[in-house]
């Protein structure tokens, strides 16, 4: 009896260490990243974009400078994500946070919640819905930019036919559709033909593209709402053999887009500035934790860039 029982006693302790693994072998856990200051928080929609690289850097330099820490985050184009992310962020106090919304209109609980436990949300490039939840928000005139690439197609294609590729969700681009449209309507020989959904990617334009050219063989222009959707176009157009009958305007100026305006397969992008709006909105931050009032929205200007001035908009980047 004594012999199984120490033979079974040397079983389990065997199985022990099988199933569980020596405590000597185990990793020790990652230490925890060192945070200066305050934290800061920015959520955005994605990091699949130049734009949003460089309105991240204007962001960090100011929070930086101040001895504080930014922590950003992409959510990926994925809403139940961003909420998420942005619940984490509020849950371990952050003294604001930035956000660039996936949809402009389901964020609300975010902000509520923002708002619940005091840390103030700053909306960034896309505004959102629920305005009077936030506690400012700062964009390009995406009006403006809209209206910019209707009146460059205008001035070398009065007779265009054209396809929007749209992304209905960001309120940035509703505007950019809103103002296109706006200042289409005022040239009598332009004619919308469709307006479609691009998913504001490069990957997401292109089989669009290919779908709209096939059922409107006489389009010879296209808007897409973005630089990458638009750079989806141009490939889809150059496989086709199509690229130098249509005309494409835009939205962004990343240095992307400018290569292909000087290459002359896009023809203009309404530049914005996305380090200035990072700068701005960090800066919007700051005053309001230093007890300042801020107004509750801030335009940032908009250029149009054409191969004409493409080197002194680089240059000026």
């Amino acid at each position: 009896m004594k012999k199984w029982t120490s033979v079974l006693a040397a079983l389990a302790a065997a199985a022990l260490i099988a199933g569980c693994g020596q405590p000597s072998q185990q990793q020790p856990a990652a230490p925890k990243a060192e945070t200066k200051g305050r934290l800061f928080g920015c959520v955005f929609q994605t990091m699949n974009n130049p734009f949003f690289v460089e309105l991240d850097k204007g962001l960090r330099g100011v929070i930086e400078a101040h001895g504080d820490t930014l922590i950003t985050i992409d959510s990926q184009f994925n809403s139940l994500k961003q909420k998420n992310d942005i619940s984490d962020l509020i849950l371990k106090g952050a003294a604001a946070v930035f956000i660039n919304p996936v949809n402009w209109e389901g964020i609300r609980g975010s902000l509520l919640q923002g708002k619940a436990k005091g840390v103030p949300c700053i909306v960034v490039d896309a505004p959102v819905k629920d305005e009077a939840l936030v506690l400012c928000q700062v964009a390009s005139d995406n009006i403006e930019a809209g209206r910019l690439a209707a009146r460059a197609l205008a001035a070398v294609k009065p007779n265009a036919k054209v396809v929007i590729l749209h992304l209905s969700v960001n309120k940035a681009c509703i505007d950019r559709v809103t103002g296109f449209t706006e200042e289409a309507a005022k040239h009598p020989g332009i004619k919308i033909l469709d307006t479609q959904e691009g998913k504001g990617t490069t990957e997401g334009a292109r089989p669009v593209m290919r779908d709209l050219f096939g059922r409107f063989p006489d389009l010879n222009a296209v808007f897409p709402i973005n630089d990458p959707s638009a750079l989806g176009a141009i490939s889809a157009l150059e496989s086709a053999g199509k690229l130098a009958d249509v005309t494409v305007v835009t939205v962004d100026g990343s240095a992307e887009a400018v290569a292909a305006i000087k290459a002359g397969k896009l023809h203009s992008s309404s530049a914005q500035f996305p380090y200035e709006i990072g700068k701005v909105s960090a800066e919007k931050a700051y005053e309001h934790l230093a007890g300042r009032a801020i107004g509750k929205n801030a335009k940032i200007r908009v250029e149009l860039v054409t191969k004409e001035n493409a080197d002194t908009f680089l240059k000026g980047k």
